[in-house]
């Protein structure tokens, strides 16, 4: 089995059902959620093309029996699922969405392909990412920095 940390959240439409909804289809088409952050509102991180809404975020460590790659597949399909349109040009502002889920590490694997960078590269920081992560997994170290969430979270 491997375990991945996910980050998911959104700013559009009825936020707290969206993130239940991603939450529990997660649970259907990744594996079983072993622990589960609560659920933090937080201002909009970034560059973004329009004012917006704040988002909701959580954190999630999941077990599957699921490859980096085909944990990703699973993630942007259940983006769409709820409603998620990507850019066909990416133009690297962000913008509004019902969902984005993250993979932030996956076991403690290093990976670095065109589709999929783990850990995130940017992970270390966002706040938005690091409370919910240290709720759920304070002491795991980031396989790259050598530091804790939690100490990455004080870092900030």
């Amino acid at each position: 089995m491997n375990s991945v940390a996910l980050l998911i959240g959104g700013n559009q439409g009825h936020r707290e059902q969206l993130i239940e909804q991603a939450t529990e289809l997660i649970r259907q088409r990744i594996g079983s959620v072993v622990a589960l952050s609560g659920v933090y509102e937080t201002d909009p991180w970034g560059e973004f093309d329009t004012p917006q809404q704040n988002f909701l975020n959580r954190a999630l460590l999941v077990q599957t029996a699921l490859g980096a790659h085909e944990v990703l597949h699973e993630a942007l399909a259940i983006e769409a699922s709820l409603g998620r349109v990507r850019p066909a040009q990416p133009d690297h502002k962000y913008h509004s969405r019902p969902m984005d889920i993250d993979l932030i590490f996956f076991n403690d694997e290093i990976i670095d392909t065109p589709d999929l960078t783990i850990p995130h590269p940017r992970m270390h920081l966002r706040r938005f990412v690091l409370e919910p992560l240290a709720e759920i997994m304070p002491d795991y170290r980031h396989p790259v920095m050598h530091k804790t969430v939690k100490e990455l979270l004080y870092e900030i």
